[in-house]
């Protein structure tokens, strides 16, 4: 994994919705790396790989490091969300502008989760149709 890289490594837990992630930044030259596989590959769309490079992005450092994350649980936008968040906190670590981080929204965790179903209802909270007759 991440420990394979020579040079000092910056660790970020990232967590979105029920997916948890585990991420890595190595000084490299930039190349992504989720489950083993390339974060092209990984994920079927073009703006979620977008969205989980923003940190980088912001910070200027999208050429300076390599990420390895290990992701697990929920879908494809719950671990991109929990990959972003991994990739700025390891960010945040290696030293990185805190400020810009933060005014784009970065920082904050989405603590957003799916509600759960209710007794006598069809979903969280969709009810039954109601019949006059």
């Amino acid at each position: 994994m991440a420990s394979k890289k020579t040079g000092v490594q910056y660790y970020g837990t990232g967590r979105r919705k029920s997916s948890v992630a585990r991420v890595y930044v190595v000084s490299g030259k930039g190349t992504i790396t989720v489950n083993g596989r390339d974060v092209n590959q990984y994920f079927p769309f073009a703006t979620l790989v977008m969205d989980l490079k923003q940190p980088l992005v912001i910070s200027g450092v999208e050429d300076k490091y390599d990420v390895v994350c290990q992701v697990r649980g929920g879908g494809f936008t719950g671990q991109s969300g929990a990959i972003r968040l991994g990739i700025t906190r390891a960010l945040l670590e290696a030293g990185c502008d805190r400020k810009a981080l933060k005014v784009a929204g970065m920082i904050t965790r989405d603590s957003r989760k799916k509600e759960r179903k209710k007794y006598g209802l069809k979903a969280a909270r969709r009810a039954p149709q109601f019949s006059k007759r």
